[in-house]
């Protein structure tokens, strides 16, 4: 069987783990390795332990996260064939974790499970410090549930229509029993959500609670599995970026927008804010975007960022079936971990141009678990093909918003709230954006008003793995 994920193990050796009286213990008690009372002895010894109390969670409910967290893993380890990672980090690892990087970044992030099962719906949430808080829906079961989600993102993926009530309904069944007496209670301010198979092609952002959309209470995020991302944090300051994409291809629909979408984004990135270095970026664009090009630019520098203007698709099947289209030729799902995307980890790799065959469990898994497969940090991707101007529109605003805010999931927030509230628009044959205008290539300047405020054109973008 193929090694773990080089990447996943090496930020997981780089945490509390790699703590030398770790390893000293592990050499005298091997078998008692992960059991609560011996993490004790190594996590309280800690530099910043005192900042990030281990609470105490009974055995039986340790038991039923792992066992939870276990079959994610297995899940995605089944599909693309190859062992990714172990469980190691049970519910009060996870808590401290989640202490920790709210202290760091100065949010509150909390985690939910939402596992569909044939007669319930079994919900778990997981704060910073807390325990595992569990609730079980029994009058929503799986057909239930699923047949609400298929109408909500049939609605969502249709410009032309939106009926509030399947988000409003999806709200209430999956955030409202902890929404009061928990999120809100904590100032959760960040979701983290892992999701059971038939759910992961969610456009979550798009959630009502008759009042505002779930994205403008909270960022969020997709992961595979808590033990499955990266979760170490650091900074963003000044990096490196490479932008490849193509405006024409010979079987596939043309994307005229992309040489201005890599232009925007390379200039946003490389304008100087305080207390920044200015970034660098390298471009790849149509002749010069191929597979080649690309496995050369990794193996000869260090990239923070990696975004692909191009066509992406999950489809149903195996990993194989999946692919990143290049100039030449095209990249398959279960080839990604051929390419040196870590070195030492790619911060984001962003998929600007994805499609989905949302409802099929195997596709769903290919986009949830593509930066699992790349063993990148993030990633960031459209669960369906918004339009060539509208993807033009929100990457450019979230590469503004990027260096101005401490997370990645809440640069993308701040880029679809602009959306959401009108303050992206076109008109005479640009682009405005929050503070910005944008000229338009001349095959789209006709193109006029675009109401970017329908979820079509901002819930599908996604943020997979980790939020930081």
């Amino acid at each position: 069987m193929p090694r773990q994920n080089p990447t996943l193990a090496k930020s997981r050796l780089g945490g509390m783990r790699s703590h030398p009286r770790f390893f000293r213990c592990q050499g005298k008690f091997p078998h008692l390795i992960g059991l609560i009372s011996l993490c004790s002895i190594w996590a309280y010894s800690l530099p910043s332990s005192a900042q990030y109390n281990r609470p105490v969670i009974p055995p039986k409910a340790t038991q039923n996260f792992l066992a939870m967290e276990r079959s994610f893993e297995q899940e995605f380890e089944a599909y693309f064939g190859e062992d990714l990672a172990e469980v190691t980090q049970d519910p009060a690892d996870v808590a401290q974790t989640l202490s920790r990087i709210s202290q760091t970044t100065g949010t509150h992030p909390g985690v939910l499970w939402i596992i569909p099962r044939e007669d319930h719906l079994h919900l778990v949430l997981l704060l910073p410090g807390g325990q595992p808080i569990v609730r079980d829906l029994y009058d929503v079961p799986r057909s239930k549930l699923l047949k609400t989600v298929a109408t909500f993102r049939d609605q969502a993926q249709d410009p032309g229509k939106w009926d509030l009530e399947p988000a409003q309904q999806l709200h209430q069944w999956l955030i409202a029993p902890f929404e009061k007496e928990h999120l809100q209670a904590a100032n959760i301010d960040t979701l983290l959500f892992c999701l059971g198979s038939g759910l992961r092609g969610l456009p979550l952002a798009a959630l009502h609670d008759g009042e505002q959309y779930l994205v403008e209470q909270y960022s969020l995020t997709n992961i595979p599995a808590f033990n499955l991302i990266q979760t170490e944090y650091t900074p963003r300051k000044r990096g490196k970026i490479l932008a490849g994409g193509a405006s024409e291809f010979l079987q596939l629909e043309s994307l005229p927008s992309v040489p201005t979408e890599i232009s925007a984004i390379l200039t946003f990135l490389q304008e100087r804010l305080p207390n920044q270095t200015q970034w660098q970026g390298q471009a790849l664009l149509n002749r010069n975007f191929t597979l080649k090009n690309l496995k050369t630019q990794l193996n000869e520098q260090t990239y923070n960022i990696i975004h692909l203007a191009t066509h992406a698709e999950f489809n149903p099947g195996q990993p194989r079936q999946s692919f990143i289209q290049f100039r030449d030729t095209q990249l398959r799902l279960d080839q990604m971990n051929t390419l040196d995307w870590s070195r030492p980890s790619l911060d984001l790799l962003v998929l600007s141009a994805c499609k989905t065959a949302l409802g099929d469990k195997t596709a769903e898994l290919g986009f949830a678990g593509i930066a699992l497969k790349a063993g990148v940090k993030t990633a960031l991707g459209s669960l369906w093909y918004v339009s060539d101007v509208g993807t033009l529109a929100i990457m450019s605003e979230f590469y503004q918003q990027l260096p101005r805010h401490k997370t990645k999931s809440e640069a993308l927030r701040q880029a679809q709230l602009r959306m959401l509230r009108g303050q992206i628009q076109v008109q005479n044959g640009q682009l405005t954006l929050s503070n910005t205008p944008l000229p338009l290539p001349s095959e789209v300047s006709d193109i006029t008003n675009i109401d970017f405020t329908h979820p079509f054109y901002w819930s599908g973008f996604t943020m997979i793995s980790s939020p930081w």
